[in-house]
């Protein structure tokens, strides 16, 4: 890879864990951003030690010894990580157009940086592209020899967009009751992969069913907010709009925020810790913008399901 330079602004949202912070503002000091746009949210009353904690978070930031603009958007009080990654990335597109995001336990690859900005840039137009991911869970799967492929799921532990793409999001999900009640989710996820024997087309309906009905369990409860979370959110957003997403051929991005501090990954899993791998440069670019629908399969099956 030529000597690479990152233009692109990059977010960093934050909260209560100085240790995991840490590893993550490593990486992105090495990269030496123009910009650093960082989301924090406030300590929670009823944690004794959290408003300290918050505290030292934000004191990492102040590292930033490169030339850089670092704008902040940190909450007073706590809002919780539905309202805070949602409203702190509406604050992020009102102001640049794209940017790379990381959370504060999503350890890149240096090569993260590189892949997600020439992809932001080959897409930026392509409508049909929502995201581009640093996550690659199919454990050395691959059917092809591009450096990436096109899934149907956003993986967000680090990954880029654009402001045409965010501008889809609507973290109350307003037409969740009518894709809901209209069977709608049928007509995105009904069809699936067909088994071929003996020249006979068989569709496992069953399997389609229990996809159908994971999926929309999922969206029940982040639309009655029993979730709080944002990123079921964006998922919903691009399905609506039948989007797709990028993600690499090898994982970039390590999740080492697994365990009873964590939000939602409290209990470690085959996705905790992932290694990670550089990415080969040139990029090996897919001549045409079609699914993995095998990819996805397995995605669904381990990683969802």
């Amino acid at each position: 890879m030529n000597e690479f330079q990152l233009m692109t602004p990059v977010v960093f949202i934050v909260f209560n864990r100085p240790n995991t912070t840490e590893q993550v503002f490593k990486e992105i000091r090495n990269a030496k951003p123009p910009t650093l746009l960082v989301i924090a949210d406030g300590p929670r009353t009823d944690r004794p030690g959290e408003v300290e904690k918050c505290t030292a978070v934000r004191a990492i930031i102040e590292q930033v010894d490169w030339d850089c603009q670092v704008l902040t958007n940190y909450s007073d009080t706590n809002l919780g990580c539905r309202k805070r990654v949602a409203s702190g990335l509406d604050w992020v597109f009102n102001i640049v157009d794209e940017a790379i995001i990381l959370e504060d336990d999503c350890v890149p690859h240096p090569t993260f940086f590189c892949f997600c900005q020439e992809l932001l840039k080959r897409y930026r137009t392509d409508e049909r592209v929502m995201t581009i991911s640093g996550n690659n869970f199919q454990y050395g799967r691959q059917r092809t020899a591009y450096s990436y492929y096109f899934s149907r799921y956003a993986h967000l532990w680090g990954w880029a967009t654009w402001r045409r793409a965010w501008n889809c999001y609507d973290v109350d999900m307003k037409l969740w009751p009518e894709i809901r009640d209209g069977a709608w989710l049928f007509d995105i996820l009904g069809s699936t992969r067909p088994e071929i024997r003996e020249g006979q087309c068989q569709i496992d309906i069953r399997r389609s069913i229990r996809v159908i009905q994971y999926w929309h369990n999922v969206f029940e409860h982040t639309y009655k907010g029993r979730i709080d979370t944002w990123d079921y959110q964006l998922v919903f957003a691009s399905w609506l709009q039948n989007s797709i997403h990028i993600l690499p051929n090898i994982n970039l991005v390590s999740n080492i925020g697994f365990g009873p501090e964590a939000t939602h990954t409290k209990v470690a899993n085959r996705c905790a810790n992932l290694s990670v791998t550089g990415m080969e440069y040139p990029l090996y670019h897919p001549q045409f913008v079609i699914r993995d629908g095998w990819a996805d399969d397995y995605s669904q099956a381990t990683h969802f399901g």
